[in-house]
């Protein structure tokens, strides 16, 4: 008999396929519904929720005939260390003259979490515009506040104060998300970062409500921001008011693990040449409530991609297909904290790093509109790009480099730890073209879903593209997989002699 649990997730399913996807696809979302459901509590790095998607993860491995390669079985270990803003034991608040503001964290307030940030707080504002002003005028800001507009930061460093208060943007292709989920850091545990940093505070401020900041200094969040729009010169002024902050901080030592898999090789001169594919399982976890939720689940970032991993090894295990070169199934932990699953791994690879000759990484994919158009990170890297524009024309994709490099895509995702170790990696996101409905799709989808507990199995998404994007994922692990030369890095790659440290 089917669990309670079971019979919803298969209802759900079932609504969702309205419009009859082919089996892949639906096989592909029943593992999305598994790994971001609410009872996964989403997958934190090192929390029971994340334990549970490992088994699931390990167990459709096992079943679709990978053979396992971490340290234990097919888990590796990742020791890691944890810094965590306990918010209800701590408090923030606005003094003035005529009294005071309380504000809430991760709220209206939020600040890195770090060894060495001070358990109080107390400190004037001051508002120095780009920067502090030169000669006997300037306002002092030694041991004050200095409140900085959004992306108007100073150009030089400023010695002597408490910190800064960064008003968020509100613009941008990302917005950032307030509430934010929680204030919290992780290292590796391997990584020597323990020991406080004396560094001053750098505080994140809502902008919906900036406007408080400034009430009593004669000047408006409103109206700075018109002089900056303008490439006005901004004012300088000391503000009546105290940032007065109690912080209180824990730490603790957790694992969480990375799961690895190979599929061997069939051909004897080749199989000993891995081609990476992968994907991360962590989520954000439970985190500040959003609209009464407060599970944020991941599903598109990053259970989707990591359910491409397990449909795409149960399809070559059903067929029987044999590629040339073994693939390494990498589904790595802790890349919402800083890709710490995948630069573990790339500093202990399981596998001799030299004998890893590319990897095709999953994450940053929203299957929301029909695929016409592919964004290839390091398209222009190595000569994956031409096997993936190949492949690609196949298929009727258009496939172009990163239109917005501004955001730093390629440093974003576990690609990078892999080109950091001199591994040719790629990545991908649906694209568009520029002003279509497409793209005010995607903005949408930042600004309202990124992570946040709206990127749950409820949203609207497109399952042709999904299949699409399936198939292409496929035909380029294929290609690559079965090509007599290894993929090389382009003349003047900055990663082609690239190596982790």
């Amino acid at each position: 008999m089917k669990s309670i649990a079971s019979l919803v997730l298969l209802c759900t399913a079932a609504a969702m396929f309205a419009t009859e996807p082919n089996d892949a696809t639906k096989r592909w979302w029943l593992h999305i519904l598994a790994l971001a459901n609410d009872g996964l509590e989403g997958r934190d790095t090192g929390s029971e929720g994340y334990r549970k998607a490992e088994r699931y993860v390990t167990a459709e491995f096992e079943k679709a005939g990978l053979k396992p390669a971490g340290e234990k079985g097919y888990a590796q270990p990742v020791a890691l260390h944890e810094v965590r803003l306990q918010t209800a034991e701590s408090s923030v608040e606005l003094v003035r003259p005529d009294g005071l503001t309380k504000l809430e964290w991760l709220r209206q307030i939020s600040v890195p979490a770090r060894l060495g940030l001070p358990e109080t707080l107390d400190a004037d504002l001051v508002f120095l515009g780009d920067g502090p002003a030169p000669g006997a005028t300037a306002i002092d800001a030694h041991g004050k506040m200095v409140v900085q507009l959004p992306g108007r930061r100073p150009t030089t460093p400023i010695p002597g104060i408490a910190g800064t208060i960064a008003i968020d943007t509100t613009t941008g292709p990302e917005p950032p998300h307030w509430p934010v989920p929680y204030a919290v850091s992780m290292t590796l545990a391997e990584t020597p970062q323990r020991q406080p940093s004396n560094a001053a505070p750098s505080f994140r401020f809502n902008p919906a409500v900036a406007e408080e900041l400034f009430r009593g200094s004669g000047h408006t969040f409103e109206g700075l921001q018109k002089l900056a729009a303008e490439n006005k010169p901004l004012p300088q002024f000391a503000m009546p008011t105290k940032l007065h902050a109690t912080m209180k901080l824990t730490t603790a030592d957790l694992t969480s693990d990375n799961i690895i898999a190979v599929l061997p090789g069939s051909d004897p001169k080749l199989a000993d040449e891995y081609v990476v594919v992968s994907a991360h399982l962590d989520g954000y976890g439970i985190g500040e409530p959003r609209n009464g939720d407060k599970i944020y689940n991941g599903a598109f970032d990053d259970a989707a991609y990591v359910a491409t991993l397990i449909e795409f090894a149960q399809k070559l295990h059903e067929s029987g297909t044999k590629l040339r070169r073994s693939l390494l199934f990498l589904v790595v932990t802790g890349e919402e904290k800083g890709l710490l699953g995948s630069r573990y791994f790339a500093l202990h690879p399981t596998i001799a790093k030299d004998k890893l000759v590319a990897d095709i990484n999953l994450d940053q994919l929203r299957p929301l509109f029909p695929l016409k158009t592919l964004t290839c990170v390091g398209l222009g890297e190595s000569d994956l790009g031409q096997t993936v524009r190949r492949m690609g024309a196949t298929m009727d994709i258009r496939i172009q480099p990163d239109p917005e490099p501004e955001r730093r895509l390629i440093q974003r995702s576990d690609n990078y730890s892999l080109m950091q170790i001199a591994v040719p990696a790629v990545g991908f996101v649906f694209g568009y073209t520029p002003g279509s409905p497409e793209e005010a799709i995607y903005r949408r989808w930042y600004a309202e879903r990124y992570h946040s507990p709206a990127d749950d199995i409820n949203q609207p998404w497109d399952p042709p593209a999904a299949a699409k994007f399936n198939e292409f994922f496929a035909k380029v692990v294929e290609a690559v997989s079965n090509a007599d030369e290894k993929p090389k890095w382009k003349p003047g790659s900055q990663f082609a002699h690239a190596d982790v440290r």
